[in-house]
């Protein structure tokens, strides 16, 4: 089966206030890839996820999702299709909703279940979902009570409601201890593993923080893809060390990624 493109962007420039965010990005996803973005504070990679989900315009350059291309077609009918996860989603929802509400809300894009009506299907779709993140048991617990890392395993689940054909992560374990970390690990690892899953693309600025059944790894660096490829290839010491500027010697053990620098 001939891969289908999900994901395109086509020298991608974004520029604020006189400064270049971003310059001259070429970046593919296609199905069956799933996609880190590695790069220090302040390279820009938040800027491009935001480009990709469609919520903020590039300055200049070709954005195109699923044959839509930002500007000439109606974002309105297609931002469904993409599933976004950030840090300030958990700060929107009221906390005394129960966990299997936060994820069906999604089904309309609302931050309430207000107002909306939810079948027994969409709630076996939810649990389905959760099952997947490891979080079902959760299920009729308030937000408010879950732990960091169980929180962002509740938003992962509600990022799939919609049945987006593309997700994006923007660092989803910032924040979160060991054993919260680890926990999410393992359910992006089942996630990515499940042949229905989208594509995803994550942000991160840890390669630790990298799960197991990731493919392919783009390095940004000062808003410039310095590097992209498959994850094999490319995430090495050389191109670690020359996108955070220190000397780094990376390893790799059943699937994930560490980094150390090298003493001299």
């Amino acid at each position: 089966m001939v891969p289908e493109n999900i994901l395109r962007l086509s020298e991608v420039n974004l520029t604020r206030n006189g400064n270049s965010l971003l310059a001259g990005i070429n970046f593919e996803v296609l199905s069956g890839e799933n996609w880190v973005i590695l790069g220090p504070n302040g390279s820009g990679k938040t800027s491009l996820l935001r480009i990709a989900s469609m919520f903020e315009h590039p300055s200049s350059g070709t954005v195109t999702l699923l044959e839509h291309t930002l500007g000439l077609s109606d974002i309105r009918k297609i931002r469904h299709l993409v599933g976004f996860t950030g840090h300030g989603i958990s700060q929107l929802l009221r906390l005394d909703l129960i966990a299997e509400d936060v994820v069906m809300t999604a089904k309309y894009g609302a931050l309430e279940p207000w107002w909306h009506t939810y079948s027994e299907q969409d709630k076996l779709k939810a649990h389905s979902h959760m099952e997947v993140l490891g979080v079902y048991h959760l299920a009729k617990q308030r937000f408010g009570t879950l732990s960091t890392g169980e929180k962002q395993r509740v938003l992962l689940a509600r990022s799939l409601m919609s049945d987006p054909k593309l997700l994006l992560l923007d660092e989803p374990a910032s924040g979160l201890d060991l054993p919260g970390r680890e926990e999410l690990m393992k359910s992006l690892s089942s996630l990515v593993s499940d042949y229905k899953s989208p594509p995803v693309v994550m942000v991160t600025h840890h390669v630790e923080e990298i799960p197991e059944g990731f493919s392919h790894i783009l390095f940004l660096k000062e808003g410039l893809a310095m590097e992209s490829g498959p994850i094999a290839e490319k995430l090495n010491s050389e191109n670690l060390s020359k996108c955070f500027g220190i000397d780094l010697e990376v390893r790799e053990f059943k699937g994930r990624w560490s980094a150390q620098s090298v003493a001299g």
